[in-house]
């Protein structure tokens, strides 16, 4: 049986200097998605980016608010939040303040991070940021789930601490988990909803995959209450080099491919409608769950042909969702 997916889209929070994300711009994008049938859009996250080459970036929480008023079906996705960067207790309101403006619509995409600059800026401790990220973690689940929140945790003191109203999702929003390494996947499994992944190849994501499951499975978790998501760019066109040699330009001018990863330009889905079916299909069977597409250039005309030329004949994606024209 061919498992149902959903398929989502990422949004241009950021852009490459000298532009700049323009709102309107975004409010058109989302809105035009939502028409189109897509299921969800998400923001990239930082707080700084970019030294020689400055990229201008909307905050994804401000962003997600703002998407919130304009929609009203789309969930509304971070893919990643930079989570030792953010204090876990104003991320607690904040994001339980979203989901209610949302209708209960928020996804939270964590991670670790990467660039150390923000890590400076901020003042945290670069080497601490996996042991930050699960304390942040911790912390904003018992703000979300209890009713009142004693103890410590480094210099933050709660006593008898009340935050309300808790998220309208009961119990959490869904939280997911980015990253690659060994110690993140174990991580993932164990103290998220899922995976998400970027710029991996059905193969790599197989062996990754297979991982997460096993330490799902390990510390006595049930690996079929895990979800996985993909974040892959994608350009159609009408041949496959066309599509190849776009598509290419598009992701050297905006996205990195971390080392320590399998991140690759080769993850790109590319070429006539057919063959970007095909090659989505490929991730669905390595277990995908949720397609996240990076439309080349962020072009409302990707946009409307993945709509209606790719998804269709999609397995598992048929007669998901009616396309408005």
């Amino acid at each position: 049986m061919v498992p149902s997916i959903k398929v989502g889209l990422a949004i241009r929070n950021f852009t490459p200097h000298p532009e700049t994300p323009n709102a309107a711009d975004l409010v058109a994008y989302a809105t035009r998605a939502e028409e189109l049938g897509y299921e969800s859009l998400w923001a990239w996250d930082h707080l700084l980016l970019g030294s020689a080459r400055p990229f201008p970036v909307f905050d994804s929480l401000s962003l997600l608010s703002h998407l919130a008023a304009h929609t009203s079906r789309v969930e509304l996705g971070i893919g990643v939040l930079v989570l030792p960067l953010r204090n876990p207790v104003e991320l607690a309101k904040v994001t339980a303040t979203i989901d209610h403006l949302s209708g209960g619509r928020l996804i939270l995409g964590v991670a670790a991070g990467w660039y150390r600059k923000e890590f400076d800026a901020a003042g945290v401790p670069f080497g601490r940021r996996g042991r930050v990220l699960e304390r942040n973690l911790d912390i904003l689940y018992k703000f979300w789930t209890e009713q009142e929140v004693s103890g410590e945790a480094d210099s933050m003191v709660f006593r008898r601490a009340v935050m309300l109203p808790k998220p309208l999702q009961s119990p959490a929003p869904t939280v997911l988990m980015g990253g690659y390494v060994d110690k993140v996947l174990r991580r993932v499994a164990t103290k998220s909803d899922g995976w998400l992944t970027y710029f991996y190849k059905p193969e790599d994501f197989v062996e990754s995959w297979t991982k997460v499951r096993r330490y799902a499975e390990q510390a006595g978790r049930d690996p079929e209450t895990l979800l996985s998501a993909a974040q892959l760019p994608i350009c159609v066109a009408d041949t496959y080099a066309e599509a190849d040699e776009r598509v290419r330009r598009f992701i050297s001018g905006n996205f990195d491919e971390p080392e320590w990863s399998k991140a690759t330009a080769d993850s790109a889905i590319r070429g006539t409608p057919e063959q970007c079916a095909e090659q989505l299909a490929e991730h669905v069977a390595a277990g995908v769950q949720h397609l996240i597409l990076v439309p080349c250039d962020y072009d409302v005309a990707q946009i409307e042909a993945i709509a209606t030329d790719v998804l269709p004949i999609l397995p598992g994606r048929a007669n998901d969702n009616a396309v408005v024209s």
